[in-house]
């Protein structure tokens, strides 16, 4: 899965997009002009091949949101814990309502899916995840990721749960430093694992894992290791959907070889579909080096991945379901005073 430089699609990014190596392409928030320039980019892209190109977007809500004007604001999920707090049965029913909002919105201009839920705990201290995070407590976390990911589900798109087996304990942003968690594999189980049993249990599509260490249980990081994918959450946890790669060309991930030599640990561990993103040098780097047997079974995992859409862009305003899900979801981030996102 690769990137674009910016709104339109150049002519060679089309010759990078029809590399059979390619299986979709991931949009940031320099690819978004308003939802007429996004729907008529990702028209574009998924007019170039059959079966379609996938489109994926990091729509997370809070400060993890690339599309904002003509988009309605998601709050941080850590608003949602903070009200299950107080009412649990307001928090389950928000969260439902802003995983079908998020999704109808997206899906109205043509992408396939977001890369959420995150289902990593909030301990308190990691600097990337913050309150991307629902809550502290994994039950509270897998049942308010359930109602999100049945709201999306609703609305016709799947789900990615991220960072298996867990993200939250840690200081570090593997975006920019190496991160390693010390605990046991039993804490990890306990704790981490639970929301992602609980999605794994509803048939959550898509999973992605860290770009972390656990050397307690396996000196490379989940997304490069065979124990955590193929025999943790293949077999252990019994996941049968898509395994994605979190972005290779990320620092914590660029000890391992070049990217090409990422790629190819990312695909050999387990994981389906491989991100290489903010780096087209080694984008064109993996395509003409990479060498790999076509996979009938992740072809067959990816095409759970695309979305279905219900209602076009221009009928949102006038739809009712559309305007209760907004009100509502506005309402909730005007009473935390959190209308300015970053």
């Amino acid at each position: 899965m690769v990137d674009l430089a910016g709104t339109q699609l150049q002519p060679h990014e089309k010759v990078r997009l029809l590399d059979p190596l390619v299986a979709g392409v991931i949009l940031f928030a320099r690819n978004y002009e308003s939802p007429q320039q996004i729907a008529e980019l990702c028209e574009t892209i998924h007019n170039l091949r059959h079966p379609r190109l996938l489109i994926g977007v990091d729509h997370e809500g809070g400060r993890v949101q690339r599309f904002k004007e003509g988009f309605t604001r998601i709050p941080p999920m850590g608003l949602l814990g903070k009200l299950y707090q107080q009412a649990p049965d307001k928090a389950l029913d928000l969260a439902e309502k802003a995983g079908w909002l998020l999704a109808t919105e997206l899906l109205s201009v043509g992408v396939d899916f977001s890369f959420t839920p995150v289902v990593d705990l909030d301990y308190g201290d990691s600097r990337v995840i913050g309150d991307r995070a629902f809550h502290s407590d994994p039950i509270v976390v897998g049942k308010l990721a359930f109602r999100l990911m049945k709201g999306m589900r609703e609305a016709g798109m799947a789900a990615v749960a991220k960072h298996f087996p867990g993200h939250g304990y840690i200081q570090a942003d593997t975006h920019v430093e190496i991160a390693v968690d010390e605990r046991s594999f039993e804490q990890i189980r306990l704790q981490d694992l639970q929301p992602f049993l609980k999605l794994i249990e509803n048939g959550v599509d898509a999973i992605m894992p860290a770009h972390v260490r656990y050397p307690k249980v396996d000196d490379l990081p989940a997304g490069f290791s065979a124990t955590w994918l193929k025999q943790v959450l293949r077999q252990q946890c019994h996941f049968e959907g898509v395994i994605v790669s979190d972005d290779l060309s990320m620092h914590a991930a660029s000890a391992y070889g070049d990217v090409t030599q990422r790629v190819a640990m990312a695909l050999n561990a387990g994981c389906d579909l491989a991100l290489v993103c903010n780096s087209p040098q080694e984008a064109v780097q993996v395509l003409a080096q990479l060498k790999v047997s076509a996979n009938p079974l992740s072809h067959a995992r990816l095409i759970r991945l695309h979305g279905h859409a219900h209602h076009h862009y221009a009928q949102l305003a006038t739809n009712p379901l559309w305007q209760a899900a907004s009100l509502i979801v506005n309402r909730a981030l005007s009473q935390d005073g959190q209308q300015e996102l970053i």
